[in-house]
């Protein structure tokens, strides 16, 4: 299925909703560090509901360990200076889906491992900043995982 990588989260009910969407559509979170709460905080138990333990988590202790472990694998980033609509990318499994924090997005050192070709727009309208972050990440992960034809998919 799919990674998806969450680059220094801030808010801990984003990540919780982000482990349950995962939970639900198949693909592993990790998590790159410095995280903005405690994995334990309540605000995070409560989004994530009893999901926590059916998500596949990995934790990354910076930018250049998540680097290494995703050695291989295409990444894709998903930004707001992103060159295409996500809705143009041809998705593959093992591809791995990188988010930037809630309040910065991805450092200048994100940016620069990421090939322009491989960096994703969500499109909206004109003079917004962004969407929530659990909210595009249902969008990709979901488009990405469509083009899969909901492969593992319940009843």
């Amino acid at each position: 299925m799919f990674e998806v990588a969450l680059f220094e989260p801030r808010m801990a009910p984003n990540t919780g909703n982000i482990m349950r969407l995962v939970a639900n559509n198949g693909c592993r979170l990790h998590l790159i560090e410095p995280l903005g709460f405690d994995l334990e905080e309540k605000k995070l138990r409560r989004a994530g509901l009893d999901y926590r333990d059916l998500a596949n988590v990995t934790r990354h202790a910076d930018f250049a360990a998540f680097l290494e472990a995703m050695a291989g694998r295409r990444i894709w980033a998903i930004t707001t200076k992103g060159v295409k609509a996500y809705s143009e990318a041809a998705f593959a499994p093992g591809d791995v889906l990188l988010f930037g924090s809630e309040t910065g997005g991805l450092s200048a050192d994100a940016h620069a491992a990421i090939d322009e070709a491989q960096k994703l727009r969500i499109p909206m309208q004109p003079n917004n900043r962004s969407l929530n972050l659990s909210n595009a990440v249902a969008v990709v992960s979901y488009e990405a995982w469509r083009q899969q034809g909901y492969q593992g998919a319940g009843g």
